[in-house]
């Protein structure tokens, strides 16, 4: 009998601190409606000291656990997406598992910026239909305000901390579709750390500890010329067709490019989309799974519902899935 695979459950970790846009604005010379405007974001996490990332991320995982009615020594896999776990080794992931008690699960982080989870979710539903583990937990992780520079006209208003998780199990029928993902390198300026393209500047250990860098019109532009055809292929690879859908829960990187996404799609009037960034902010690999938490939890979507998700980011990179709400 053919294996497929689904989402048991899902868990997120938001920070306590919530920052309004005013506090921002004042620093940098902006509105808050110039915020709101060019982002849709009202209030962002900010994760204090107590809040390190591993524990965001644990937190995530044994909420996602808990909802899976699932121990942790079930877990055959560990995979963490992050562009701010900040040591090359050891893996956060290998942390998270010791952490929780995934005391002989395999470990390992991957980066995909914000297109992480969704990378990482196609990745644990392969092991799973492959056999090669029985339940795979996935975590979407990021304090990026380590990386930020709160002086940044173009990012400081944009980027937040959280963390959200998801466990991955075995299916009778299709639950997670297949991934439709890929990378545009020729982009690759668009969005990175700053003095990643010059040699000399990170080989120069006297300079200051990179921060993110982004070049906001280029990433837009690229998003709502390239997009709606991976999202249309993402359904089509389900087997499925836009009108068949109840959400879209894509990256939470900006207002406008949702916004643009969905004219361009063509869902029905009544699909629910994701609109998390208003109060959460931009969140990278983690923004995708606290969406899809914050509609769940608010009501907006259901057992057995169908969403697309989308995420998107450095490299460029992309990547969309239809899953099945558990």
């Amino acid at each position: 009998m053919t294996r497929h695979s689904r989402i048991a459950g899902i868990g997120v970790y938001r920070p306590r601190r919530s920052v309004p846009s005013s506090e921002i604005a004042e620093r940098l010379g902006l509105s808050e409606e110039w915020i709101r405007k060019r982002s849709g974001i009202e209030r962002r996490g900010y994760a204090g000291p107590e809040e390190p990332l591993s524990l965001m991320a644990v937190e995530a995982a044994t909420a996602a656990l808990r909802q899976a009615n699932l121990t942790a020594d079930r877990i055959g896999c560990v995979v963490v997406a992050t562009t701010t776990h900040l040591v090359q080794m050891p893996s956060l992931a290998s942390e998270v598992a010791h952490v929780i008690g995934a005391t002989e699960a395999g470990a390992f982080d991957i980066s995909a910026a914000c297109a992480g989870f969704p990378y990482a979710l196609a990745l644990a539903s392969d092991m799973v239909k492959a056999g090669t583990a029985d339940h795979v937990l996935v975590i979407g992780a990021e304090r990026i305000t380590d990386i930020l520079d709160d002086q940044d006209p173009a990012t400081a208003f944009l980027f937040a901390d959280g963390a959200g998780a998801a466990v991955v199990a075995p299916s009778d029928v299709s639950r997670i579709g297949p991934v439709v993902w890929g990378s545009d390198g020729s982009r690759a300026g668009a969005v990175g750390m700053t003095g990643y393209w010059d040699p000399a500047l990170r080989t120069d250990a006297s300079l200051p500890w990179p921060r993110l860098g982004m070049k906001g019109w280029q990433v837009y532009r690229w998003a709502v010329s390239e997009l709606a055809e991976v999202a249309k292929r993402s359904v089509e690879m389900a087997g499925m067709k836009v009108t068949d859908l109840d959400a879209f829960v894509p990256h939470q990187a900006n207002r406008l490019i949702t916004d643009e996404l969905v004219r361009q799609i063509g869902f029905r009037e009544d699909v629910v989309v994701a609109y998390d960034i208003t109060d959460t902010g931009n969140t990278s690999a983690a923004s995708i799974p606290l969406a899809l938490d914050r509609l769940v939890t608010d009501g907006a979507m259901t057992s057995g519902m169908n969403a697309l998700t989308m995420g998107f980011g450095s490299g460029l990179v992309y990547a969309g899935q239809v899953v099945e709400i558990p």
